[in-house]
């Protein structure tokens, strides 16, 4: 059985600096890189370095590489800030993906948790999605520190309600 984790908070991290303030940002848990790296995207359209920065502390050793911070970039065009928002729970296309407080994400261990020795699979649930979005974590034995290693968080979703000229 997979097993789900709830992490939640009454505010989500604005800086780099706030982020490292919080006890998830010590990285010893899978389920706690997840949710730092949504509240990382959420970041995002109010300030993009910032959102770089945090990306690249749960990152480690490994700065976002330039063609990766391009697809980003490219994510958000269009007015689709509200991808990240979607993991946030109560966010849903209907209600313009404005979520609930105090903001829970759901993070869910994978059938294919552990593929690869040393990496992880999670899974997260988006409100505007019908299949769960892949997170793959690194972990540095060294430190007991999970690593963000790939996401496939930004990718497309249904757009909220106010934006769909069909609804």
């Amino acid at each position: 059985m997979k097993q789900e984790y709830q992490i939640q908070w009454e505010t989500l991290p604005k800086t780099l600096e706030e982020m490292q303030q919080m006890p998830e940002a010590a990285l010893q848990e899978p389920a706690h890189t997840v949710a730092l790296t949504i509240a990382a995207l959420c970041v995002y359209p109010e300030d993009h370095e910032e959102c770089y920065r945090m990306l690249d502390y749960l990152r480690g050793s490994r700065p976002l590489p330039p063609m990766e911070r391009q697809f980003i970039r490219d994510r958000f065009m269009d007015g689709r800030d509200y991808i990240p928002r979607s993991y946030l729970a109560g966010a849903t296309p209907e209600n313009n993906y404005t979520p609930d407080a105090p903001y829970t994400i759901r993070v869910n261990e994978s059938f294919a948790q552990f593929a690869e020795e040393g990496y992880i699979r999670m899974e997260c649930t988006s409100g505007g999605a019908d299949t769960k979005r892949p997170v793959t974590l690194r972990l540095k034995p060294s430190t007991g520190q999970w690593f963000l290693w790939e996401q496939s968080l930004l990718v497309g979703i249904r757009i909220p309600k106010e934006q769909d000229e069909w609804a």
